[in-house]
């Protein structure tokens, strides 16, 4: 077995090519999926935090990162898994981890996920040391056979697609404010619109009377995923709503929006995913004909 660092292009292709190999159809979108990666591999803070570990054969055998937030995503061939690999996993995720507590001297844990069904990779982490936490991330899942509302909007209100890259810092601070963190960047955001599957029609504002951004949601169509797993399925998020325009039923405005343009676009499903802990986002979900499919747990490691 031996390892190195993400490389180029080519590894991204490799590592696209490896999440059918060895994920089952169904989850084959699943953070990261192949957009994700093409996000994320896109910053350079990232790829150096990526690593590939081959076999003899040059075959690739798994992968690791660690995002921007401290999330260890990982994926590994079970016909190569051992002891060692599953170490150099873990050991990479502790190394990458230290180097940030470094630059920034955050008391910070080694996160991960899996979802609930997932019984193999539960067991990795807790043999790990990983300690499961409240925290969900929920995944709906809406027909859009189903006949789709048009969105209603208070008075003075619009939905439009967002005006490029010149809009990227509003679009930042209005996600940061509807929900009331930082975990968003300029870096991040120009990222999400450089994917190869984005679609700027597909990037939606509400713009209150006075001209301010409200609310968003991005939806998108995962070419890449979509012809591993035959689905025609389209994305609806993230979505968020600006604190001073909240309870006006503008989610749930972007999401049939968003939902008529998938449709239009020949999709026969959408999805979504939220917090567990973002009961307003589940209830303009339900609202909009969106039913629960599956739910991940959030894992914690203390260094």
């Amino acid at each position: 077995m031996n390892s190195r660092l993400y490389a180029d292009g080519t590894d991204l292709t490799r590592l696209i090519e490896f999440l059918p190999r060895v994920r089952p159809a169904a989850w084959v979108g699943d953070y990261p999926g192949a957009t994700d990666l093409h996000e994320l591999l896109c910053q350079p803070e990232l790829q150096a935090n990526t690593r590939l570990w081959f076999d003899r054969q040059e075959q690739l055998m798994a992968f690791a990162l660690v995002d921007a937030y401290h999330n260890l995503l990982f994926d590994y061939d079970p016909h190569a898994n051992s002891n060692e690999l599953e170490e150099a996993i873990l050991q990479w995720g502790v190394a990458c981890l230290q180097r940030a507590l470094q630059a920034d001297g955050a008391d910070v844990t080694l996160d991960a996920v899996c979802r609930e069904a997932d019984g193999e990779r539960y067991a990795w982490l807790t043999r790990h040391g990983f300690q499961p936490q409240p925290l969900r991330t929920l995944h709906f899942i809406r027909s859009l056979s189903e006949p789709v509302p048009d969105s209603q909007l208070p008075d003075g209100f619009s939905i439009r697609s967002v005006c490029g890259l010149a809009e990227v810092e509003a679009l930042v601070a209005l996600h940061r404010a509807a929900f009331g963190t930082d975990r968003m960047t300029i870096e991040e955001r120009r990222a999400m619109m450089s994917v190869p599957d984005y679609e700027p029609a597909l990037d939606l504002v509400v713009v209150a009377p006075a001209g301010r951004l409200a609310g968003f949601c991005v939806c998108g169509i995962p070419v890449e995923e979509n012809a591993v797993t035959g689905r025609n399925a389209g994305y609806t998020d993230p979505i968020g709503v600006h604190p001073d325009f909240q309870k006006q039923g503008l989610a749930r405005a972007l999401l049939l929006t968003g939902l008529q343009l998938l449709r239009e676009r020949g999709m026969q499903e959408a999805v979504l995913g939220t917090s567990s802990e973002n009961t307003a986002m589940q209830a303009a979900a339900r609202s909009a004909g969106f039913q629960l499919e599956s739910a991940k747990v959030w894992f914690a490691k203390s260094l």
